[in-house]
C-alpha cells in the first residue's frame, strides 16, 4: 500500500505528514484517532495489540523541545537528535573536533564562530546551535538510565587550538571529568597509530531497534542508515581504531599533560 493510498479520505492528514511520522520525526500525540484509523486501514483488528500500540505512541518521547531550534537545523539533523537522546548507547569517531556531548559551551561557541564567516551564519544562528548542543548533551548525561559512550578522539582534536588556551584547557578538563564516569569511555588515536577512518561518524544503539550510522556530509546534511551491513561496516571501522587507540586511563594521563603545557 502506498502512503497516499494509506492517507485517502483521512482529514486534515497528508501524505508529507505520514512520511514524517514513518522516518520518526512525528508521532500521533495530537490525533490518536488517525493512528487508530490507519491500523484499520492496514488490516491490524487485534484489540490488543491496537490498544498497546496507542498506548506507546502516548508515552513515546515528547520532542516538542526540539521545534524552536529546528530552523537552524541542516537537513536530517531533527531526526537524528530526536533518536539520540533515547539511545542504549553511542558508539562515536571524530579525527579533528571534539565530540559534540563532550564539548563546552566555550569550545561550542569558538567553533561556531570559526565556520561562521564561510557559512555566512547570523550571531543568533551561533547561539542557538550552542543551546541545542548543551541541550543534547544535558538528555543524554543527566539521564537516570546511564547511557553508554565510547569515543574516539583523533589527537588532532585536542591538538588544534579553538578559541585560546582558556578555552582549551577547560575543554581538557571537562573530556577528563567526563571520562572518569563509568559510563564513558574515551581514547585518543595518537598521530603515530596505526588504521584511522577519514570521516567523523556515529553509531546509535536504539535497544529493541536496530541500530543507526549516522555520518555528515559537506553540505552539511544528516545522513543516517539503519541498514545492518553499513552499520555493520562502521562498527568494523571503529573496532579496528579501539586496538590502536591509547587506553582509556592512557587517555586521561594524555590530557592532563595537555592542560599542563
Amino acid at each position: 500500500m502506498s502512503r497516499k493510498e494509506a492517507v485517502r479520505g483521512i482529514k486534515e492528514f497528508s501524505e508529507a505528514t505520514l512520511t514524517r511520522i514513518e522516518l520518526g520525526e512525528l508521532n500521533f500525540r495530537r490525533n490518536v484517532g488517525v493512528l487508530r484509523t490507519l491500523l484499520k486501514r492496514y488490516s491490524v483488528t487485534d484489540e490488543q495489540l491496537i490498544e498497546e500500540l496507542v498506548a506507546l505512541n502516548r508515552e513515546a518521547p515528547n520532542e516538542d523541545w526540539l521545534t524552536q531550534y529546528r530552523s537552524f537545523m541542516p537537513p536530517g539533523m531533527p531526526h537524528f537528535v530526536g533518536l539520540e537522546a533515547e539511545a542504549v548507547a553511542i558508539t562515536a569517531y571524530h579525527p579533528t573536533v571534539v565530540y559534540g556531548i563532550l564539548q563546552t559551551p566555550e569550545y561550542a561557541k569558538a567553533i561556531y564562530e570559526l565556520t561562521r564567516p564561510v557559512e555566512d551564519t547570523t550571531t543568533e544562528f551561533v547561539t542557538r546551535n550552542v543551546e541545542l548542543r548543551m541541550e543534547r548533551k544535558r538528555r543524554v548525561l543527566a539521564r537516570e538510565d546511564p547511557m553508554r559512550l565510547r569515543i574516539i578522539l583523533g589527537e588532532a582534536a585536542l591538538r588544534i587550538p579553538v578559541g585560546g588556551d582558556d578555552v582549551m584547557r577547560g575543554q581538557y578538563e571537562e573530556i577528563i571529568r567526563l571520562a572518569e564516569m563509568g559510563n564513558i569511555s574515551i581514547q585518543v588515536l595518537p598521530f603515530a597509530r596505526g588504521y584511522r577512518a577519514v570521516h567523523d561518524f556515529r553509531i546509535l544503539d536504539l535497544g529493541d531497534l536496530p541500530s543507526r550510522v549516522q555520518t555528515d556530509n559537506a553540505w552539511g546534511a544528516i545522513s543516517t542508515s539503519d541498514k545492518p551491513q553499513q552499520v555493520s561496516r562502521f562498527n568494523r571501522r571503529f573496532d579496528a581504531m579501539v586496538g590502536v587507540a591509547l587506553g582509556v586511563e592512557e587517555t586521561i594521563n594524555f590530557v592532563k599533560d595537555l592542560t599542563r603545557r
